[in-house]
């Protein structure tokens, strides 16, 4: 894991290099209360006992209490205060050449909280995967209704959103209706993961198409792909926050959609006419 995280310690490096003149508010050291890998500096309080290793890239670590067990800092120092306890081995590496690089603190913390939104991302992917291997019928139905209908699955989407306050409030009061609360918020939940496996086929099929325009790609991968996708644009700030919500309302409302049958909710098929009654009179025949 940690040779994993090694690219993102020199993209680290070379943003340091290439900042703008103006330096950067030096970052806010991290508390820690166990063990692990850390990008940025950390801080164990003078009231905490941290258990395990603690392994830190492009920062420093001030310890205050106490540490069973080894401390290892790569571009950075490791700063035992009066009073603390370290029962293992302090390693320092690279302390000295980055100390040469402006502004490191703060670009490895920015690392670190995107490490940390990425990590999150792809768990929630995971999940989303589990509930396509469980509902494959369900989110191909899915598919084919914010694929044909995507406003029709943004506009269900948001109603069935707003309608679970009253109903949770109409179950609150009813009393007999609590058991059903939790449930309530588990089928929004299952709803959501699976209306993001049908925009992660739908968004991983048209670039595997796009790549490959020969080639079908199996349901799965182009499922891992479009996730992936999705995940890297919900990391981005700003505009982050705006794609997850508009891939749970879109989601949602697909869901809800697919448990409908389409002639309930779209009319006759555009270019289909009904069929003309027969002409009446005798038959024609041939002079």
């Amino acid at each position: 894991m940690n040779i994993v995280r090694l690219p993102l310690i020199a993209c680290a490096i070379a943003i340091g290099f290439i900042a703008a003149a103006a330096p950067a508010a030096a970052a806010q050291a991290q508390s820690i209360t166990h063990g692990g890998t850390y990008f940025g500096d950390v801080a164990v309080g003078s009231d905490q006992v941290v258990d395990g290793d603690i392994t830190v890239y492009g920062g420093s670590a001030d310890v205050q209490g106490r540490v069973n067990g080894d401390i290892t800092t790569y571009g950075g120092t490791v700063q035992p205060e009066p009073g603390s306890v370290i029962t293992g081995s302090i390693n320092q590496y690279g302390s000295a050449w980055m100390s040469w690089i402006p502004w490191a603190p703060a670009t490895s913390s920015m690392i670190a909280h995107e490490d940390s939104k990425l990590m999150v991302r792809l768990t929630y992917s995971v999940v989303v995967v589990l509930a396509f291997l469980l509902f494959p019928v369900r989110v191909r139905t899915a598919l084919d209704r914010v694929e044909h209908h995507p406003g029709l699955s943004a506009a269900v989407g948001v109603l069935a959103l707003v309608a679970t306050v009253p109903v949770a409030v109409l179950l609150f009061i009813s009393l007999v209706g609590w058991p059903l609360i939790p449930l309530e918020i588990v089928a929004i939940f299952a709803g959501i993961l699976i209306g993001q496996a049908a925009l992660g086929l739908l968004i991983g099929r048209r670039l595997y198409e796009l790549m490959r325009p020969s080639a079908t790609p199996s349901p799965l991968g182009a499922l891992v792909l479009g996730l992936i996708v999705i995940s890297a644009a919900e990391i981005v700030p700003f505009i982050g926050g705006l794609v997850t919500a508009l891939v749970c309302l879109v989601g949602l409302g697909a869901t809800v959609l697919a448990f409908i049958r389409e002639a309930a909710f779209m009319g006759p098929t555009m270019g289909q006419t009904a069929p003309r009654p027969p002409i009446g009179g005798p038959p024609m025949t041939a002079a």
